[in-house]
């Protein structure tokens, strides 16, 4: 056999030996996307399964109700049915260019663009994907945590209302203060927090605020501070104005009841309160940081207006208890101190105002 002869038969044989092996190669990886699809249906049952279990257990704690959780269960296995479907589309799709182009990689490649989400990875390592040699897929049986709303809200606090006193032995009818002209205002900073980490029923509301309590005397009295004892006397002349205003710094503490509005998504829950009932119980403590009367009145035909800052015997340290209901963010209000208004006083009485809260978001 010449020289010639031997070299031809050497480029045949390596030329057959090379075909052979990417026809087996190209088999070896159509048979990989078939052992992939039997997988699919595996994986998305499984991943239903472990949906529904969390469905059941949400209904089981109260988050839900069975209708809800019923609703929930046909929408997991409808989705769970659809990407079976996509899933089994893809893998057929690419078997049949495959097959028909002798597992052309770059032919894959270009049809890519026209289906939904793939990507080609070759050699590539995968991530957040799975796998479909050489394709990779968003994994949607990965199953996210569901991150539930935050636990902690703030709300700007205003409340506005009438104020008055109880005084031991005596009605509010028989209040030496007028009903209308003795007011309260009251602004600060609220937070509310979430007391369960999958309900949204029972919070904690707590802050500081400013409060200003306004008493208005009637018959043309005034604030006298005769020693220890503060009392009421009749002013020398016709009072234009009277009033003895004291101003509070306190810290609020309440429970807060109510349901809210939940929305869901797979990923995130989120509580609303807009447009639902809620109701507050707690207390407040604090300082007083002044105490102040003011009078108007015409003296010798002239206009005269005193501000008499002389602390009144009032106590330093404030307490009480209050409530509020409402829709919302606009609320029934009431707050009433357990401390006396004055220290030391023969005739003790305490602080009590009615009123309307707003709290701003």
């Amino acid at each position: 056999m010449t020289t010639v002869v031997k070299v031809a038969l050497g480029i045949l044989l390596f030329f057959l030996t090379q075909s052979l092996s990417a026809q087996t190669g190209v088999q070896q990886k159509i048979d990989s996307l078939h052992q992939q699809k039997e997988l699919v249906t595996l994986q998305e049952k499984e991943a239903l399964k472990k949906e529904v279990e969390a469905i059941v257990t949400r209904q089981k704690n109260g988050e839900i109700t069975l209708e809800e959780a019923r609703e929930l269960k046909q929408e997991a296995a409808k989705k769970r049915a659809l990407n079976i479907e996509n899933k089994l589309a893809i893998l057929d799709n690419t078997i049949a260019l495959m097959d028909r182009n002798n597992g052309d990689a770059n032919i894959v490649q270009d049809t890519v663009p026209y289906l939904t989400k793939i990507e080609i990875g070759f050699g590539h390592k995968d991530s957040e994907y799975s796998r479909v040699f050489g394709i990779k897929y968003s994994d949607r049986t990965k199953k996210r945590p569901v991150v539930y709303d935050r636990r902690t809200y703030s709300d700007l606090v205003v409340a506005v209302g009438i104020n008055n006193t109880i005084i031991n032995g005596q009605s509010l009818s028989d209040s030496p203060y007028e009903l209308g002209g003795s007011r309260f205002f009251e602004i600060g900073v609220g937070w509310r927090t979430r007391v369960f980490n999958n309900s949204n029923f029972l919070r904690v509301g707590y802050g500081f605020s400013f409060q200003y309590n306004g008493l208005k005397p009637k018959d043309n009295q005034y604030f006298v501070a005769d020693g220890s004892e503060t009392v009421l006397e009749p002013f020398d002349t016709d009072l234009r104005k009277s009033k003895l205003r004291v101003d509070n710094f306190v810290i609020p503490l309440y429970l807060e009841f109510g349901p809210s509005k939940m929305t869901r998504s797979e990923t995130k829950i989120r509580y609303s309160l807009r447009n639902q009932f809620r109701i507050g119980i707690g207390g407040y403590g604090g300082f007083n940081f002044r105490t102040m009367q003011k009078l108007k009145y015409n003296r010798n035909g002239e206009s005269v207006k005193d501000k008499l800052k002389r602390g009144y015997n009032t106590n330093d340290f404030v307490y009480g208890l209050s409530a509020y209901m409402g829709i919302d963010g606009i609320l029934l209000y009431a707050k009433y101190d357990l401390n006396p208004l004055f220290k030391d006083a023969t005739i003790e009485q305490r602080n009590i105002s009615f009123g309307l809260r707003f709290d701003l978001n």
